[in-house]
């Protein structure tokens, strides 16, 4: 009884800030307000018009090909620098970690708006850079490149969390299994990639499965570069940024309710299928 009066605070704020949010959500989403006509119960209408919109499927497609390039390339140089550290490779160790720490603490608007600055299609000193080694006149905020400068902005705001956890599984990797494998004669990269890299398995695939959920919700970094130039960054670049302009901008809250659900449901599936996959695994019980 005591032990269970623990987990009481908790539950009180499970219930208040998951479970209502989620219920009003879902209750609104049945129905249709209008001007003229009030609110009346629509059911799954919402939901056929969310799963129907091309907005909200370009969205997720942009979000599909963001995760598949930032996820990979981020967790390999996260994996790069915590290996470098778990090795010993670098004097000062602590302080450099806590260099590569320092962007996931920055507030991700505080983030996206330094790195605005920086990339600044006239003025920025990565744009000036850019022109005085001679490739011209680049916007970093075009249609073509606006992509590639929010993956950029990500990894950095994230790379140092993603090492910090690797780096903490590569200390707990047994010293007898390094220390065989270097009595065996085994060079530094077979040690790397052959013993390492596979008994830290179990935190790669949670971070996979964690930062494909973070990419589902990318919110803050589009909208922040949409005001230094809207065109390139539509109102509907990402589903979060679609059920946001649906309810702030054009007031149809029982659509974007609809569309929080469907997207939230995603997010539901793919968190049941990391855990059933890490079950099967025998990495959770």
């Amino acid at each position: 009884m005591h032990g269970a009066s623990f987990t009481v605070p908790f539950m009180v704020a499970l219930v208040l800030f998951m479970i209502v949010p989620l219920a009003y959500a879902i209750y609104n989403s049945l129905y249709t307000s209008r001007l003229i006509g009030g609110t009346s119960f629509s059911g799954l209408d919402n939901y056929r018009q969310t799963l129907g919109s091309g907005d909200f499927w370009s969205g997720v497609v942009r979000t599909v090909v963001y995760a598949v390039i930032q996820i990979p390339v981020m967790l390999v140089i996260a994996f790069f620098f915590a290996t470098i550290f778990d090795l010993g490779l670098v004097k000062g160790g602590r302080v450099f970690r806590t260099i590569f720490f320092i962007p996931f603490a920055v507030p991700a608007v505080v983030g996206a708006v330094m790195w605005s600055f920086i990339l600044e299609p006239q003025f920025g000193p990565v744009t000036r850079l850019a022109k005085a080694l001679g490739f011209g006149e680049v916007n970093f905020f075009s249609s073509n490149l606006v992509l590639p400068s929010i993956i950029v902005i990500v990894i950095w705001e994230w790379t140092g969390y993603n090492m910090v956890i690797l780096y903490t599984a590569l200390k707990s990797v047994p010293r007898d299994v390094v220390e065989s494998a270097i009595l065996d004669g085994a060079p530094l990269h077979r040690i790397i990639l052959g013993v390492k890299l596979p008994m830290v398995r179990p935190a790669i695939v949670m971070l996979l499965f964690l930062n494909t959920i973070g990419a589902l919700q990318l919110f803050t970094e589009p909208l922040i570069l949409s005001y230094f130039q809207n065109s390139a960054i539509s109102i509907n670049w990402t589903p979060a940024l679609y059920i946001y302009n649906t309810a702030v901008g054009g007031g149809q809250y029982n659509l974007a309710a609809a569309a929080a659900v469907v997207l939230g449901l995603v997010i539901v599936a793919i968190s049941t299928a990391s855990l059933l996959f890490r079950r099967s695994k025998g990495e959770v019980s």
